[in-house]
């Protein structure tokens, strides 16, 4: 099954860009990330770093990927952070999130991980079908039922180099299909983005590249205060699909002919 991807990583407005992003693809496997030094805490850029660094040599060693290697993977990566932790006391806190698409391209199914507000989304036939949830109190407050507390998104409960330690929250298995499409970005990213926005910019477009520098254009029209990192992933022909289901439903709604 074809796989194009494109990534930017672009600095805002901040002293110093912590995030770091990475693809690792072959014919058997793919896997896409992005990695947001925690803000406040020394050593940020360093965090995110050593996890792309080590996830990637990791996933490459292996023919094929499966849920139980990635999450290996995972933790090879939370030992390496906490071994740097321990070598540097100027480093001990520091912290990183992550988000993380897997596909098995033999198999045909994918699956993803995510520590912190990092974020993917998977969007089918044009729209979006699942999102993963931040572990933030903003995220807490919100499935709570409280709207609009003004609560900082950036105050995380989960990251992969603080303490306490707290699992990776892996998805479930998802048999792919032509015209999948996910995207894997930072906080700087969705937070200026609706997801009407990002579904919009999907059935506009006839190129991954595309599809990512119109949402780019989208999220720069606002102060770009963080950093924007981001990676569009297309499994087959997207364009094909949405245009196929947008016609589809548009026939559901005209008048019938007599």
């Amino acid at each position: 099954m074809k796989i194009v991807f494109a990534s930017r990583c672009q600095q805002g407005l901040r002293d110093e860009n912590q995030d770091r992003t990475g693809a690792e693809i072959d014919e058997n496997k793919a896997c896409f990330l992005v990695c947001d030094g925690v803000a406040g805490l020394p050593g940020g850029e360093r965090a995110a770093q050593l996890v792309r660094d080590t996830l990637l040599a990791e996933l490459h060693e292996q023919t094929r990927l499966t849920p139980a290697n990635t999450h290996a993977a995972i933790e090879r990566c939370r030992a390496v952070l906490h071994q740097a932790q321990r070598m540097d006391p100027a480093y001990a806190r520091m912290s990183t999130t992550l988000a993380a698409l897997f596909i098995d391209r033999s198999q045909q199914r994918a699956w993803w991980a995510h520590a912190g507000d990092s974020r993917v989304y998977h969007f089918r036939h044009g729209t979006l079908f699942e999102v993963t949830r931040d572990h933030s109190l903003a995220q807490q407050l919100k499935d709570a039922g409280y709207e609009n507390t003004g609560i900082n998104s950036n105050l995380l409960y989960n990251a992969l180099g603080a303490e306490p330690a707290r699992p990776v929250t892996f998805s479930a298995e998802l048999m792919l299909e032509d015209g999948d499409a996910f995207l894997v970005c930072t906080d700087g990213f969705w937070l200026n983005l609706t997801t009407k926005e990002m579904e919009q910019a999907l059935r506009m477009v006839n190129a991954c590249e595309e599809w990512l520098a119109l949402m780019e254009k989208a999220v720069s029209s606002n102060v770009k205060k963080d950093n924007l990192s981001a990676l569009s992933v297309w499994v087959g022909e997207p364009q094909d699909a949405t245009l196929l289901y947008s016609a589809a439903d548009s026939a559901r709604f005209l008048p019938p002919r007599y």
